[in-house]
């Protein structure tokens, strides 16, 4: 019986092609923007073909070497590293295919088409692969950061190939001393006469730092040039190349940067997590000395957004694979009468308390996937929007929220996971089906690129007061307007406004409590700080619901009687009735401030 379920219930990850599009198309209003030079070629028609032509190439493609990579890891030896097998092909076939160069701009060679349409992409790419995905992921990081910052020369020689994907890329921060403390790094580098610097020391963690899926891989490295200030004040950008390049982008010599060895992980084995070593490695300095940390922090913003994408892409993997294997699993009888006369047993679908795990998923993934849509719109209006303050609304929301989607879709994806692994029950726990690799593959997601409780105090400790409060409080009347605008609608409308009300008084409630306190004692904003982000994510999850179910009124309104429009008129009703409750909870925990959480001595534990 087991490897009969296995053969069925452990179903092949199915792109949700219906519901990216009725984010793109009707919540967010993807057509609207037609007139942006940016969006010329990004009609709902365009994308929804694209995205398509990707659900075959990851359904068919990425996703059947997932348990190839969990299972077979990387291989280190002296020459290199060795991806899994299937890995090398599989990426030529997406370099071929252009699929790299989706968002890359056009100066350089790329599609120039929205981070929002590329964000559906890498929806896609991180539910079948995440592993594999994490490879060009950073490349495109390394990609932003150098034109964020580099001279034209670094532009003109390194973006196309990383745009193209002929070249990886990668981002070097960690060191065995130091992680979130960025000022504790020790890597130097050393100026010589003829403009570059020599780069030594060790950085640890460093995903994709070395494969066999490009001729060459692009390292941003922090190091600290000799005579530097201490601490953040003294950090610089360099790129590292494995292979010295020539003007015209041939190879030359190898640098003196390798991988010492390859981290045994809880999960992503098929990404190689390198230990790399710089021996006096040449190195060019990207913008100014001493200010590389906010060019780095250009990319790991980007990567911020994307580890958010990887928590819900694992979350909406795991979650059809539940229901899938609850359709499929027999046991038990309904409490309400059989379901199922003629068998042995029920499937377990038709229990409540498998129902709960699976609702729960659905309805949190599916605000959680259009938070992030949300999100990556906003960047695009911070580039491209028409007008100054459209830009400097849109750059506001970008900072504000990336902490937000960072720790709340990790969070509420591996939560997904986890129930995911419990409505299979015993069979979860066993490598029989894919519910175990999501979850482990998962879980870093909550600790990579910054914790989430490093999301957390940023989003207190800095993006709240960011600009005078600029940005918070333009979101909160931007939540004001949709309750005032829509607080007079259908019944199921009321249900969504009269949630989203309460939990933005209690989200404005304990602001007003940690900017009355956190002064005072600088702990009680540490210690609410997990608190207040849970219940901003909360909120503005409850945000998107309300835009969901009204896209949704909107679509029946207009004639359309598919169930899929109806079913979302259910979810957003679950969500508001069982999962927004929790607001209450973390207002009530944030207020009791930092003493129940300091109150035991160090020593006492």
């Amino acid at each position: 019986m087991r490897a009969k379920l296995s053969e069925e219930s452990a179903m092949s990850y199915r792109a949700p092609l219906r519901d990216q599009m009725f984010v793109l198309k009707d919540v967010l209003g993807l057509d609207s923007y037609a007139a942006l030079p940016a969006f010329a070629d990004a009609s709902s028609d365009t994308v929804e073909q694209i995205l398509e032509e990707a659900a075959k190439f990851c359904e068919g493609v990425l996703e059947p070497l997932n348990k190839v990579g969990d299972k077979e890891g990387c291989t280190w030896s002296p020459q290199g590293v060795k991806t899994p097998t299937g890995f090398p092909d599989a990426y030529r076939q997406m370099v071929d295919a252009g699929w790299l160069s989706l968002g890359g701009s056009t100066d350089y060679g790329g599609q120039g088409l929205p981070a929002v349409v590329q964000t559906g992409f890498a929806e896609q790419v991180s539910s079948a692969n995440m592993a594999f995905g994490m490879y060009f992921g950073l490349a495109h990081g390394a990609y932003s950061a150098i034109l964020a910052g580099g001279s034209q020369a670094q532009k003109d020689l390194y973006l196309p190939r990383l745009v193209s994907g002929e070249w990886g890329g990668t981002m070097n921060l960690t060191e065995p001393q130091c992680g979130t403390d960025l000022g504790l790094i020790r890597t130097k580098a050393t100026p010589q006469a003829d403009g570059t610097y020599k780069i030594s020391g060790q950085k640890i963690w460093i995903s994709g730092g070395e494969h066999d899926l490009t001729d060459n891989i692009v390292h941003l490295v922090l190091a600290r040039i000799e005579g530097a200030p201490a601490g953040t004040k003294g950090i610089s950008l360099f790129i590292v190349p494995k292979f010295i390049p020539g003007a015209d982008g041939s190879l030359g010599a190898r640098n003196p940067v390798a991988c010492a060895g390859l981290e045994e992980k809880m999960g992503i084995h098929g990404n190689a997590t390198c230990v790399m070593a710089f021996d006096e490695a040449t190195g060019w300095l990207v913008g100014e000395p001493n200010l590389g940390l906010r060019l780095m922090f250009v990319m790991m913003n980007e990567a911020r957004i994307a580890v958010g994408l990887q928590g819900l892409a694992l979350g909406e993997a795991a979650y059809q694979a539940a229901v899938a294997f609850a359709r499929e699993r027999l046991q038990g009888r309904s409490i309400s009468g059989a379901k199922n006369p003629e068998g042995p047993a029920d499937p377990i679908i038709v229990h409540p308390d498998v129902r709960r795990m699976l609702m729960d998923s659905r309805a949190t993934l599916e605000a959680c996937r259009t938070l992030l849509y949300w999100a990556a719109l906003q960047g695009d209006l911070e580039k491209h929007g028409a007008d100054e303050a459209t830009r400097q609304k849109a750059g506001d929301y970008m900072a504000l929220v990336t902490p937000v989607v960072k720790a709340m879709l990790t969070d509420r994806g591996f939560r997904a996971c986890s129930e995911a692994m419990q409505v299979h029950g015993g069979s979860g726990f066993t490598e029989h089906f894919p519910v175990s690799q999501y979850l482990r593959d998962c879980r870093i997601t909550l600790i990579f690129e910054g914790t989430n409780g490093i999301q957390a105090m940023d989003l207190v400790g800095r993006k709240l007061g960011q600009n005078g409060g600029r940005g918070v409080m333009a979101f909160f009347a931007d939540i004001d307007a949709f309750i005032a605008a829509n607080e007079g609608g259908s019944d199921a409308m009321k249900a969504q406004v009269a949630g989203l009300k309460a939990a933005k008084a209690q989200l404005q409630e304990a602001t007003l409590w940690m900017m009355q306190n956190g002064p005072a004692n600088p702990e009680n904003a540490g210690a609410g700080a997990h608190d207040y982000l849970q219940l901003f994510g909360l909120t503005t999850l409850a945000y998107m619901w309300g835009m969901m179910v009204k896209a949704a009124e909107a679509r029946i309104a207009g004639g359309d009687a598919d169930p899929f429009y109806a079913t979302k008129l259910v979810l957003g009703r679950y969500y508001v009735d069982r999962i927004l409750p929790e607001a209450a909870s973390h207002l009530a925990k944030l207020k009791t401030g930092a003493g129940p959480v300091m109150a035991l001595a160090p020593d006492a534990f």
